[in-house]
């Protein structure tokens, strides 16, 4: 098993709420008054600020109010806790034919945006954690995938395949902004020259514009950008802690103005939830300056089947029977089918509408069909990393040394 480390976030204090209890900041004056509940095996249950605590955060402009936006969403119980992880390998190999790339790099296991509808979801349980809110709240962070990297790409019998950074989690999710391991991942893409393809619905791939930016502009980089729905209400419940529609907009326009290959993905498609928008997500995107454009329907696989139908019934009581029965329409009678060919697409007649509506679109619109090309002819394998040594055996004591003898 690769070796894993806990790093410890203290919570914050708990007040009590309507019967509940709520996360509370102890630099808000307002929250100091009134008891705080004590918890079992602790203390104190206050995160009291010392110091030495440095007030300053990083401004990140997700489209949700930015800084103050995010520190509330930090304020939120449960918080986040990282699992620090040395893998022993971080390429995955790709064995599925609906897939368009070679092998995946993702440098996290879990994810903090929190979708819904996110097929990744399962996984988690292969680390005996939940698919539901663990996915979301125990984030693994594979801390070495930088010079795993290296070290796969200088074996001499490597040859430069098509790379995609973050099929299964979104490397840019928030723990991102403060860990920087999908950085160091591009930094040895870009100083080998490999070509590589990045998926994402955050706004954080503009951090990396310097190497993103460059690698684009010589053919070896391109961004797909995940946006589901134009909605910001509808955004806010199905990926609650995603950059806003309109924030993933502007940075396609970013990355297009800066000659970054940019192409959207409009997945999955969710029946009578966003998929009334796909012609408009599709417009936007193309104003906003992608050239390329996909789209599969929404899939549940394992767990991810009861956390949406619980999801629907919260949010769309309304119309949650008519979301269900559409999608099994599209899977012949069932929640999901794993039929390779077609668990992205679906089957049916409303599968085939949906798939005639998008190719109408694209077309319209003027959208390249085809993948983006990466030049893997300009690779140059890296130096290897120089091999720990072992530390030097102290002498041993001669026989008639009296000192030695004490030991």
């Amino acid at each position: 098993m690769p070796e894993r480390r806990v790093i410890p976030i203290a919570p914050l204090p708990l007040a009590p709420v309507g019967g509940g209890f709520r996360a509370v900041d102890p630099a808000d004056a307002s929250a100091a008054p009134g008891p705080t509940p004590l918890l079992k095996g602790r203390g104190t249950a206050w995160a009291i600020a010392h110091r030495f605590e440095k007030g300053a955060r990083e401004v990140v402009d997700d489209g949700w109010g930015a800084l103050d936006q995010v520190a509330q969403e930090e304020h939120l119980a449960p918080g986040t806790t990282v699992v620090e992880e040395h893998c022993r390998r971080i390429l995955s190999t790709n064995d599925s034919p609906d897939i368009d790339f070679d092998v995946a790099i993702n440098p996290y296991r879990g994810c903090e945006h929190g979708c819904i509808y996110c097929f990744a979801r399962p996984t988690h349980s292969y680390l005996n954690l939940s698919p539901g809110l663990d996915f979301e709240t125990r984030i693994i962070a594979k801390v070495n995938a930088a010079e795993r990297l290296r070290e796969t790409l200088a074996r001499p019998g490597y040859r430069p395949l098509h790379i995609n950074i973050g099929s299964a989690t979104d490397a840019y999710q928030p723990v991102e902004r403060r860990l920087g391991i999908t950085r160091a991942v591009i930094q040895v893409l870009t100083e080998t020259r490999h070509g590589f393809a990045i998926v994402t619905k955050s706004s954080g791939v503009e951090r990396d514009l310097d190497l993103v930016g460059e690698m684009g502009r010589e053919g070896l980089a391109v961004v797909y950008m995940s946006l589901t729905t134009l909605d910001g209400g509808l955004a806010r419940i199905m990926e609650p802690r995603a950059a806003a529609p309109h924030r993933r907009l502007r940075t396609i326009e970013t990355l297009a103005r800066a000659g970054v290959p940019v192409g959207v993905s409009a997945s999955p498609m969710i029946p009578f939830i966003n998929e009334p928008e796909l012609e408009r997500i599709l417009a936007a995107a193309r104003d906003a300056g992608a050239r390329s454009a996909f789209s599969t329907v929404v899939r549940l696989p394992w767990e991810v089947n009861p956390l949406f139908q619980q999801w629907l019934d919260a949010h769309f009581p309304d119309r949650a029977e008519r979301v269900m029965a559409r999608i099994r329409d599209m899977r012949g009678g069932k929640a999901y089918d794993a039929e390779f060919g077609t668990r992205m697409r679906g089957t049916g007649t409303w599968a085939q509408l949906l798939r005639d509506r998008f190719e109408m679109a694209v077309k319209r619109l003027g959208y390249s069909r085809e993948r983006q090309p990466l030049d893997m002819s300009r690779f140059v394998p890296p130096e290897p990393l120089p091999r720990a040594r072992a530390p030097a055996r102290p002498a041993q004591p001669a026989d008639d040394d009296p000192q030695g003898s004490l030991f």
